[in-house]
């Protein structure tokens, strides 16, 4: 979407909302950033079952599409201030497509490059790109003006890489954005339709079988079709025999027609509306796009809502509607309706039925109702009705005045000032009214007015009152339910295999890059529990003291925690296994505060085993009778922790090394999927085991690395305990295997290393002879020789990026 020039008029208009501070570009090691501060969600304005942001500025939907039982929904987004800037994709996730979950920026500038601005995305199922390099099929997105670029995850959309460095891999003539990217089944093709100016408003159609190189096969201009075109066919009135694609822009314009996979061919010369709110990017209703990968076979869309402000936001989503082609004695037109999964937010219900309305209060059902956030289903017979409007008052007081109303004129046959004509002489309304939304639908969807509405939520503004002028009409039906909140049902940033359920049991927690941040007073403790519980089980995670005295992995807890076992990290102490009333046992080891460490304990009936940083021996092997089963959760003592990547009985790190390992720089975790460094400059995780002659071999993958020089993965040997002396092999995404040391580049190989793709390194070391092979190829990329180091220590390096590294053997 055009936004720079555009959108500053509206950011002008939401001055008045706060300050914006300058959004700016992240780096390597802190992706995938998480900028957001706490919040309950509950500020004035902010909707209750609408999408927001839970910071910062939000504009065009990205790429809504469905994987392996979740919804992602990406965002236009400044997460850095109010008014538009430096544009990230954000990225929200929902099992349900109505209790949503902020989770880290998706991509970001300087992590990724190109203009990160509108586009669409697929789930590539049968890995059509080659881009898969786990069990996980690519997410695959497409961004960018003037150009398009390709980004992509292999971890279900936690991360995302670039490919081909940024290489456009498309570039329409004249200005252009937001590509649009889908499955043509019937020529088992991709289709990509990107808008551009070049001759006048119109979209450029591309075929591919790859999703990476494209083949121009037509162009469709329409005066109309300004920016973020939309592209998908739909059944007319149900009948898969005669189906229609429809060809829609921005403003929600849309056209149907007949599509062969290359040319487009509509039916119609000038173009109706879907939804009739105002339809400008500084209106209510912009920049709508359907899921792609939907299990059900529905086309489900969402669209921005400029209008909607807060304190610590500004703008919004419309609540997922289902599309339809539908015959009316006008033709063929699209209808909006919300889907079936809002039911599951309904709290509370009341339902009339066969009520005569007049002017008369002592006739409104409504009577002495309030409500906040609810939907309204009413059905209204016209036939012998005199009233000539009649409708809704929203969050009115006792003066009279409400906050906004809904009314159908009869004569002129609008509802909230759009065209609805009866059907069989009845009009059918539903509402939906959130606290800084209003969505208004007639006759089952047929009219569809998306808008921004600033609702006062103090309890003498939420009267809710049903009206009639200058006469009668018939209240066939009404129902009105009350909605409950689509908020904090997920995990922003702690990545875990437990099932869900989390609640803080005691202490403050919080979201924060890097994981789940708990905070306990001083001598207290603060306890995060899951919604799953174990009796015997491998339980493993990564954590940290920021400050303070301690944070812990939890387990065979009860729910209010009173009961538990607990293991954590006591820097000034060591190692401690406990639980009310006794203190297990305690490993004194060597502790500081702000490093992360590695935490596993084994549990089988009455015994404990305690590892620490993969250490192959534990350091703690107890016996407790106390608790056979219980809940797992984290901990933190009097003070500040982090903990992530909680996993149990999952495969962690493998390696026949032995361990404790030690990191003397960077940030080392474990994520499902092995050991994970995110680093500026280099870091090196050093093991316990040293050798001089050997196979050292591994897998080792740059998640992402930086834009200017490259990033590199690798494997180190030889090293002494600082890592000041040491050997390392590398792959780096500046295109290259480098054998090196401190002070020399021993040998390199050119090779087209790309991040996102895992490969597997291997060196054979015998005396002052190195042979580094690549990929498992049968013929050394590099055969060369240094004198510097006989023996030392085996580790693992990473430079300048993010980078996951598994499967790390050694062998004579």
């Amino acid at each position: 979407m055009k936004i720079k020039a555009a959108v500053s008029a509206g950011a002008l208009a939401l001055a008045a909302v706060g300050p914006a501070a300058p959004a700016h570009a992240g780096a390597v090691v802190d992706y995938p950033e998480f900028p957001y501060p706490a919040t309950a969600y509950t500020e004035p304005y902010r909707g209750q079952f609408h999408f927001s942001a839970r910071g910062g500025w939000m504009n065009d939907v990205n790429a809504p599409l469905y994987y392996n039982g979740t919804y992602h929904l990406f965002f236009q987004h400044n997460p850095h201030g109010l008014a538009w800037d430096t544009m990230h994709w954000g990225h929200a996730t929902s099992p349900d497509l109505v209790h949503w979950t902020q989770k880290p920026v998706a991509l970001e500038p300087g992590v990724h490059p190109g203009d990160l601005w509108s586009g669409a995305g697929v789930v590539d199922t049968g890995n059509t790109s080659g881009l898969r390099t786990g069990t996980e099929p690519p997410i695959v997105v497409f961004a960018g003006t003037n150009g398009v670029v390709v980004h992509y995850s292999n971890d279900a959309g936690r991360t995302f890489q670039t490919y081909d460095g940024g290489r456009k891999v498309v570039t329409p003539a004249g200005t252009s954005r937001d590509p649009k990217v889908f499955w043509h089944a019937p020529t088992s093709r991709w289709v990509m339709g990107v808008w551009s100016d070049a001759g006048g408003n119109g979209v450029d159609l591309y075929t591919s079988a790859d999703l990476l190189h494209w083949t121009w096969r037509s162009r469709y201009t329409a005066s109309w079709l300004f920016e973020c075109p939309d592209f998908f066919p739909l059944a007319v009135d149900g009948n898969t025999a005669n189906t229609q694609w429809v060809m829609t822009d921005a403003s929600g314009e849309y056209v149907i027609g007949a599509f062969n996979g290359t040319v487009f061919t509509p039916a119609w010369t000038t173009p109706q509306r879907m939804d009739m709110g105002r339809n400008t990017f500084d209106g209510s209703f912009y920049a709508g796009l359907v899921f792609s990968n939907l299990p059900d076979g529905r086309t489900i869309q969402m669209a921005w809502m400029p209008g909607n402000t807060g304190s610590t936001w500004t703008g919004s989503a419309s609540f997922p509607a289902e599309l339809k082609l539908k015959t009316f004695p006008e033709g063929i037109r699209l209808t909006r309706y919300p889907i079936a999964e809002l039911e599951s937010l309904r709290t509370q219900s009341a339902v009339w039925s066969n009520r005569v309305l007049t002017s008369d209060p002592a006739t409104d059902p409504l009577a002495g109702t309030s409500a906040d956030t609810y939907e309204l289903l009413a059905e209204f017979e016209l036939t012998g009705a005199t009233a000539s409007r009649f409708g809704f008052k929203l969050h009115a007081r006792a003066d009279g005045s409400a906050d906004r109303l809904v009314t159908y004129d009869r004569a002129a046959q609008t509802l909230y000032g759009a065209p609805l004509a009866p059907v069989n002489g009845r009009v059918k309304m539903r509402l939906l009214v959130d606290r800084g939304q209003l969505e208004v639908f007639g006759n089952e969807g047929k009219l569809s007015v998306t808008d921004t509405v600033s609702f006062n939520s103090a309890p003498a503004s939420q009267g809710l009152r049903l009206y009639a002028e200058g006469g009668s009409v018939k209240l066939v039906s009404l129902q009105l339910y009350r909605l409950g909140s689509s908020w904090g049902a997920g995990e922003s940033t702690l990545e875990t295999n437990l099932a869900g359920g989390w609640k803080a049991v005691a202490g403050t927690w919080q979201d924060v890059t890097g994981g789940k941040q708990g905070a306990a007073g001083s001598a207290t403790n603060g306890f995060y529990l899951s919604g799953q519980s174990g009796t015997d089980f491998t339980y493993e995670g990564d954590v940290r003291v920021v400050s303070g005295v301690a944070a812990a992995l939890t387990f065979r807890a009860s729910a209010d925690a009173a009961q538990h076992y607990t293991v954590n990290v006591h820097p000034g102490l060591g190692v401690k296994l406990w639980r009310p009333g006794r203190d297990i046992a305690l490993a004194a080891v060597p502790l500081v505060v702000g490093r992360t460490y590695h935490l596993k304990v084994v549990a089988q009936g009455a015994r404990f085993r305690v590892y620490l940083d993969n250490g192959t021996t534990p350091l703690i092997d107890a016996t407790d009778t106390a608790h056979a089963s219980g809940r797992f959760g984290i901990n933190v003592y009097d003070g500040t922790g982090v903990v992530q990547n909680l996993l149990v009985n999952a495969p962690g790190f493998r390696t026949n090394l032995a361990g404790p390992w030690r990191a003397t720089a960077g940030i080392w975790t474990e994520p499902l999927g092995g050991k994970q460094g995110a680093v500026a400059g280099d870091g090196f995780l050093l093991s316990a085991q040293t050798g001089s002659n050997f196979t050292y071999e591994g897998e080792v993958r740059v998640v992402n690395g930086g834009l200017a020089y490259g990033g590199a993965a690798a494997l180190t040997f030889r090293a002494n305990a600082d890592a000041t002396q040491h050997y390392t092999v590398n792959v780096d995404t500046a295109g290259l295997v480098k054998l090196w040391r401190p002070g020399r580049d021993i040998a390199t190989y050119a090779a087209p290393i790309v991040a996102g793709r895992t490969y597997h390194l291997k060196v054979v070391a015998s005396g002052t002879r190195f042979q580094v092979y690549l990929d498992h190829g049968t013929v050394p990329v590099i055969d060369a020789t240094d004198t510097a180091y006989a023996s030392g220590l085996f580790g693992l390096n990473v430079h300048d990026a993010t980078a996951l590294i598994q499967n790390v053997t050694v062998s004579p």
